[in-house]
């Protein structure tokens, strides 16, 4: 489960990127305030490097409050503050955070920049993360 405040960004190119380095994973994505849709520029970003989340759509967490997860990562620090408590067995809590993409402020090329920078930066983290923790188990 990779948890954010939205769901629209951050997340859903975290559980873009894992489902493309393995896709016998089972990856979920959902925000504690989960906005109306996936931001069209966190799309954009990601299909770049070929990873489509363009059918994504953010969930509230709430929904999944009662399963049980090995993993729950929290991408943005609201989300690690607000964090509910699983029913389910949670097997590990981490935080692997981000800057929010979102709130990029100045010219069209600016804001795509730092979407850009975000993804990569989801990228590589969670490249070594799926590396050292899942890969081989």
């Amino acid at each position: 489960m990779i948890l954010c405040t939205g769901n629209s960004c951050r997340s859903q190119m975290a559980e873009g990127f894992l489902k493309a380095f393995d896709g016998d994973l089972e990856v979920y994505s959902a925000g504690t305030n989960p906005s109306a849709e996936v931001h069209p520029k966190a799309v954009a970003v990601m299909k770049e490097l070929g990873v489509d989340i363009s059918h994504g759509k953010p969930e509230n967490v709430n929904q999944y409050i009662s399963q049980a997860f090995d993993y729950v990562i929290t991408v943005c620090d609201h989300a690690k503050e607000t964090c509910p408590v699983f029913a389910g067995e949670v097997k590990q809590r981490l935080h692997i955070g981000f800057d929010d993409p979102a709130e990029a402020t100045g010219s069209e090329a600016e804001i795509m920049e730092t979407f850009r920078r975000v993804r990569n930066e989801i990228l590589v983290d969670f490249f070594r993360w799926y590396q050292t923790e899942l890969k081989n188990k």
